[in-house]
């Protein structure tokens, strides 16, 4: 037996978190499944949260989490195809033209190149021609 009971470790890494799965045994002689999450908090802290799922329950979990991820993917196939619908509707409707947007005092908006996501204004930058950047 490891350190802290443990029996088994896999670690996923993911970009900003961490996901430690750990079978580890108590003083008690009880197995257990240990699942950590781990992510960069402020500074160097770390934030923790971690489940314990005993051999017992496993079946019961995993049933439960079998069935999230059905419903996900059954989820995630419907808003696709919402999706699609949506885009043929559009293109049906404007027959692929391009649709101008009327500002506040009927004045068009042009794509001037920014994009304006309300109090913050992020410019887009234009790509240089090869003329232009010989003149720098």
């Amino acid at each position: 037996m490891g350190i802290r009971g443990e029996l088994f470790t896999t670690q996923i890494t993911l970009e900003n978190r961490s996901y430690f799965f750990n079978v580890k045994e108590n003083r008690a002689g009880d197995v257990f499944l240990q699942i950590v999450e781990s992510k960069k908090g402020d500074g160097t802290d770390f934030d923790r949260h971690q489940i314990a799922i005993f051999a017992e329950d496993m079946q019961k979990v995993l049933k439960g989490l079998d069935e999230s991820l059905k419903f996900i993917e059954k989820d995630r196939k419907e808003r696709a195809k919402l999706r699609a619908e949506r885009k043929a509707a559009r293109e049906a409707k404007f027959g692929g033209k391009k649709v101008v947007r009327r500002g506040k005092k009927g004045e068009e908006k042009t794509d001037d190149g920014i994009k304006r996501t309300g109090k913050v204004i992020h410019i887009a930058s234009k790509k240089m021609d090869s003329d232009e950047k010989s003149e720098e």
